[in-house]
């Protein structure tokens, strides 16, 4: 599925979902771009490492290999935005966002 069909399809779903647990929607819309950019860099699917792929006419296994150091990262970044809900709210708060 692609991120467009992805996003009319689960955010729905979701959005009712952080709705009847308090979630900020602001927090839960970056939540779930985040899993996404990391969902499209992972295996089996890795849809932007088959573009990098064949953009750059290297091997498969070459952009994975490369790519590893970014998704632990990522992952750790998604963890951080994830249960650290100021780091994404945090500027909203300072400008007085109601």
């Amino acid at each position: 599925m692609d991120i467009f069909s992805a996003i009319v399809i689960v955010v729905p779903l979701i959005s009712e979902i952080g709705a009847a647990y308090e979630i900020d929607p602001v927090h839960l819309g970056i939540i779930f771009i985040a899993n996404l950019e990391l969902g499209y860099l992972t295996p089996p699917v890795g849809l932007n490492l088959f573009l990098a792929s064949y953009r750059f006419n290297r091997p498969l296994l070459d952009v994975y290999r490369a790519s590893l150091p970014f998704l632990i990262i990522l992952g750790i970044g998604v963890l951080l935005i994830t249960y650290v809900p100021w780091l994404t709210l945090g500027l909203l708060e300072m400008i007085g966002r109601q």
